[in-house]
């Protein structure tokens, strides 16, 4: 089976992780200091993606689909 992931993306990943831990990573537009490891591994993959490396789209949200039943229920009442 071959990687979902490739080499390069881990290693823009492991970059971005040593970042957060030294205290230097920066979100966004806010530029707020990342603490969150979640958040700092979907920055690498992120950046993994804007640099063209072999990396899974992002997961569609699943949100969106159950605000969107709740709304046709609610009209149903």
């Amino acid at each position: 089976m071959a990687r979902k992931y490739s080499r390069k993306a881990s290693d823009d990943v492991e970059r971005v992780m040593k970042k957060r831990k030294a205290g230097t990573l920066r979100s966004g537009r806010s530029k707020k200091t990342v603490t969150s490891r979640k958040q700092a591994i979907a920055i690498g993959l992120s950046e993994a993606r804007a640099k063209g490396r072999k990396v899974p789209k992002k997961a569609a949200r699943k949100t969106a689909k159950k605000t969107a039943k709740k709304r046709k229920a609610a009209k149903k009442r």
